[in-house]
């Protein structure tokens, strides 16, 4: 049992026999009232996001993860398609399965592969991957990275906000955790 003040980005625990991944836990203090937990939690099964909030004290009982290493190989579809490192046995898991992991899975990709009772329940991405500039407003010359930034588009369809100098097709490290630059590859 863990209490809800302990849950953090990608635990998943067991409620009510769903399998619920956290995607956003947020510490709240109202002006008038308790603390809550404001939680953007998904029902790993079906797909489905719901907002909540708890109290800091409820417990939760988390889930027995076993994990794998594998390659992401492709998409076909609404599918994503892994293999096994060790045993080269592919498996499938649909986008809703994968809520923003999608917009950071490159081809040729090491993911963990998660389990729960022998059910594949989704993956965890690395802490940080490179990917290709496609597209952002031109380069403001005398830009510095101290300056607010622009919006770039990745070749996954991830928007970024990147310092004034970064052109297209430069590579770039991207936090996986929270989806920021990091800096040049």
């Amino acid at each position: 049992m863990v209490e809800a003040i302990n849950l953090k980005k990608g635990m998943i625990f067991e409620q009510n026999g769903k399998l619920i991944k956290v995607l956003e836990a947020n510490h709240h203090k109202p002006g008038k009232g308790n603390t809550v937990m404001q939680m953007k939690l998904n029902d790993v099964r079906s797909g489905a996001i719901t907002q909540t909030t708890m109290r800091p004290s409820e417990k939760v009982e988390l889930a027995m993860v076993d994990k794998k290493k594998a390659q992401y190989l492709y998409g076909e579809g609404e599918i994503e398609i892994f293999m096994d490192m060790e045993t080269y046995e592919q498996y499938e898991l649909s986008q809703d399965q994968l809520t923003e992991e999608k917009l950071y899975l490159m081809p040729n990709m090491e993911v963990q592969l998660d389990f729960c009772k022998g059910e594949l329940i989704g993956i965890e991405l690395p802490t940080t991957v490179q990917m290709k500039v496609v597209e952002t407003e031109p380069t403001i010359k005398g830009a510095t990275a101290a300056s607010g930034g622009k919006p770039a588009t990745m070749e996954t369809g991830l928007v970024v906000t990147v310092p004034d100098f970064i052109e297209v097709d430069d590579e770039l490290v991207i936090n996986t955790t929270t989806g920021e630059y990091k800096s040049r590859a």
